[in-house]
């Protein structure tokens, strides 16, 4: 009784799945209102007040991915289904963005459903590796913990070492960092299609190897302005310069 209870779950979740991304294929969830929604989740974020990813973390950062509205639901079993975008440091700034589609589940005691807002941080070379090769696991193929929160990390805490990703979550206002272990991260293959015109593998994208379109702006304008802002703040400040001493040479008659 049990098992079928929980199989009958599984399947009601896929079917609201599937049905959500049919309405967003339909509705207003194109590939660039999904820029756009990515670029305004991450300014709001970022713009409250001692909220927010803290600046030396945001300024470690290798990518950084959004996914605006994700949905949660689950009864006993919980599910998470979103699609998103990412974009990666290149030597010439962010690099054009890659369009990444998440799933799985976990088993819990969640009752309900919501949608949040999910944002995850690459924090190293292993996680960008991972993040290149497609389709991962969190949890499986790269390291993730909950990213901490506030204007400023913690002199002791170990977040530099602790995970390849840290992931952060927004629902009703409240942020906060979130365990997505067992969530699988691969390419959203028809986004990229439709926004490129064609199949751009994630490699060439977040690599820097294509020329992010104008269209992909909104995101890439708002990550470029926090992400410096939190490199700037993260910079020793300048020691001011000695003051001239030397006398003024006398003039020459």
């Amino acid at each position: 009784m049990k098992k079928t209870l929980v199989v009958l779950l599984v399947l009601a979740l896929s079917a609201v799945a599937f049905a959500y991304d049919d309405k967003k294929d339909k509705d207003t969830n194109k590939a660039e209102d999904r820029i756009e929604a990515s670029g305004t989740v991450l300014d709001e974020i970022e713009s409250a007040p001692d909220t927010g990813i803290p600046e030396e973390v945001l300024a470690s950062a290798e990518c950084v991915a959004v996914v605006p509205s994700l949905l949660k639901g689950g009864f006993i079993v919980a599910a998470r289904y979103g699609r998103g975008v990412a974009s990666c440091r290149t030597p010439t700034g962010w690099s054009a963005p890659a369009f990444i589609y998440t799933s799985g589940g976990s088993v819990g005691f969640q009752i309900g459903g919501q949608a949040i807002d999910l944002v995850m941080l690459i924090m190293n070379k292993d996680g960008l590796r991972n993040l290149l090769s497609s389709k991962f696991q969190l949890g499986a193929d790269a390291s993730v913990a909950a990213g901490p929160v506030g204007r400023h990390a913690a002199a002791d805490t170990d977040w530099k070492m602790r995970a390849q990703v840290l992931t952060y979550s927004r629902a009703r206002g409240a942020f906060a960092g979130i365990s997505l272990a067992g969530a699988v991260i691969k390419q959203d293959k028809d986004a990229t299609r439709e926004f490129y015109g064609r199949m751009v593998p994630f490699k060439t994208s977040l690599t820097g190897k294509v020329e992010a379109p104008k269209t992909a702006y909104p995101f890439l304008n708002v990550l470029a302005k926090w992400a410096q802002k939190a490199a700037d703040k993260d910079k020793p400040a300048e020691a001011p310069k000695p003051a001239d001493t030397a006398k003024p040479a006398e003039k020459q008659n």
